[in-house]
């Protein structure tokens, strides 16, 4: 039997915060509602999620300082937005402050399920114990490994989902974590951005499932965001590689 797994809805639309609930509750959640933000983020206190799904148009506070806050308490809860706004400036700005995932209004409730399992499936596989050392990656290695992972001073261990660089933790979202993963296993094999979509969605990187130009944009964000809390250098990497016009690799060690 899985183990317990809890979720959070937090929407203000009666009928369709009935409906996540109804989904999530479907792929085997614990699920609790809110009606607005701060309802949620009480919620998140009292419950510590696994997942959290919110508007963006809450009554009292936006959805955007709702992750604010969330990402806050929780470094480590998987946050999709499900919104009515289109806009992608209102999705990178969510992708930004720390969701991992934006959808919009209307939504086919089998993809938003297949999306979901998808992440639970990842984070189910940190559980296997790791090896007391840290092992250097010259080569590409397959990416579900739970090995420990070394790069010029930074220490990925998948069973804790932890990072930490020159001793000092680095706290990261669940959709940073398994980029930064699946680029550090893959030592200098470059990955190209609808591959890393196709990944971060639980596909096969050559699955050929449609990846549109908002999806791409939102990996940039991902690695954007990556970036900052590593303080790595585009100019000068440490970590993370850009290889223009396809993608991203393990920089070289040092």
């Amino acid at each position: 039997m899985d183990e317990r797994r809890v979720a959070i809805v937090v929407e203000d639309d009666e009928d369709i915060r009935v409906l996540l609930a109804a989904i999530l509750a479907q792929s085997g959640f614990e699920v609790h509602v809110a009606e607005t933000g701060w309802q949620g983020i009480s919620l998140v206190q009292a419950h510590a999620p696994d997942l959290v799904t919110l508007d963006v148009g809450l009554p009292d506070i936006d959805g955007f300082e709702v992750v604010r806050r969330v990402r806050l308490r929780n470094a480590d809860v998987h946050i999709v937005i499900v919104t009515a706004r289109t806009d992608e400036i209102d999705a990178i700005q969510g992708l930004e402050i720390g969701a991992d995932m934006y959808i919009t209004k209307p939504f086919r409730p089998r993809e938003l399920r297949a999306h979901v399992e998808a992440m639970m499936r990842r984070r189910r596989k940190r559980g296997a114990p790791a090896p007391p050392r840290p092992v250097s990656l010259p080569a590409a290695k397959p990416v579900e490994r739970n090995e420990m992972l070394e790069l010029n001073g930074l220490v990925l261990d998948p069973s804790e989902h932890s990072v930490s660089v020159d001793g000092a933790p680095v706290p990261l979202t669940p959709s940073e974590f398994l980029l930064l993963h699946v680029l550090l296993s893959g030592g200098r094999l470059v990955r190209s951005k609808s591959e890393l979509v196709r990944f971060l969605r639980g596909d096969g990187f050559d699955s050929g499932t449609l990846v549109v130009p908002a999806d791409e944009r939102a990996v940039e964000v991902h690695v954007g965001n990556l970036r900052r809390k590593l303080s790595d250098r585009t100019g000068e990497p440490r970590w993370i590689e850009t290889v223009r016009g396809i993608g991203y690799r393990a920089a070289p060690h040092r």
